[in-house]
């Protein structure tokens, strides 16, 4: 090991009637070749999650309160609370695949121009097919470094990360103001994209595997794509380099393709629906007055 992965890095787990996942998940940090500080931030669970979290000895449980809960907030104060110069993020459905996992995400971070690394999710088994797709679209098999010279090909997709199992040097995320609190979620994307746009770059490990998947209802996906483009309707700056309709023109192809190749012919029409939903949804984020009186603000 390098002298960066000699040291302890702290690892945040925001949760919320986690259960038997957040044991499952320390377990698995514990086994890691790299040592960690875990700090748990519970919002006000109801099933044991906290006791659960002192149960396994982690450094340090913060309870707040369940509408003080912001993805970004909450994290942001986590990392203050926090020791090292390293922090991982963790979800806390996420399950890591071996114990090398997050040696091998921090790895990155001793290039000085890289700032921020995640790992590649892989499908749980109960996983419907257009979500299994949706891992290996956005989680491939290649690794990447990527910076603003990839906007121009990439679009969007170059401020792809995601906080289900990431890592940041804790240098540049305080220096760049960490992340953005007055969003709903897309803290990690906007922060990523944060990074980029100052000279910095990002780092996808696929090595750094866990296991992490939804089946999301075609209701909650079309409130996940609104969230996205009210969320970066807030960042303006965001959107003058993220274009996103070839991203997604791009998506919807590969993903009939994909379902073709595996005979999963019924699925072609969920496929379809499901993509108007997320077009909808972000569509009406991006042009939202206001957040509707009477939509949750939650942890989808």
């Amino acid at each position: 090991m390098g002298k960066f992965l000699e040291r302890r890095v702290s690892v945040v787990i925001p949760t919320y009637n986690a259960g038997k996942d957040l044991q499952r998940l320390i377990d698995s940090i514990r086994s890691q070749t790299v040592q960690s500080e875990i700090l748990v931030v519970d919002s006000q669970s109801q099933d044991g999650t906290a006791d659960i979290a002192n149960s396994c000895k982690v450094e340090r449980v913060i309870r707040i309160k369940r509408d003080e809960f912001n993805h970004g907030k909450t994290r942001n104060y986590a990392v203050q609370q926090s020791a090292e110069d390293v922090v991982v993020f963790f979800t806390q459905d996420a399950l890591l695949c071996d114990e090398r996992c997050v040696e091998r995400l921090t790895e990155p971070l001793e290039r000085a121009d890289v700032a921020a690394s995640y790992g590649r999710q892989v499908p749980r088994e109960d996983a419907k097919p257009t979500e299994q797709f949706a891992r290996l679209f956005n989680y491939p098999e290649s690794p990447a470094v990527k910076g603003l010279e990839h906007v121009p090909e990439m679009g969007i997709k170059t401020f792809f990360f995601s906080n289900v199992f990431s890592a940041v040097r804790r240098r540049e995320f305080e220096k760049l103001g960490m992340f953005p609190e007055n969003i709903i979620m897309f803290e990690d994307m906007i922060y990523a994209a944060k990074l980029i746009v100052n000279g910095y770059r990002i780092a996808y490990v696929p090595e750094a595997k866990v296991m992490h998947s939804h089946n999301y209802s075609l209701a909650e996906q079309f409130k996940r794509y609104f969230y996205a483009g009210a969320s970066f309707k807030q960042q303006p700056w965001f959107l003058q380099y993220a274009e996103s309709g070839k991203e997604g023109r791009l998506y919807i192809r590969q993903q009939i393709r994909y379902l073709l190749k595996e005979n999963r012919y019924p699925w072609i029409l969920y496929a379809l629906c499901e993509a108007f939903c997320k077009y909808c949804g972000y569509y009406l984020g991006l042009h939202y007055g206001r957040i509707p009186a009477g939509l949750p603000q939650g942890r989808i």
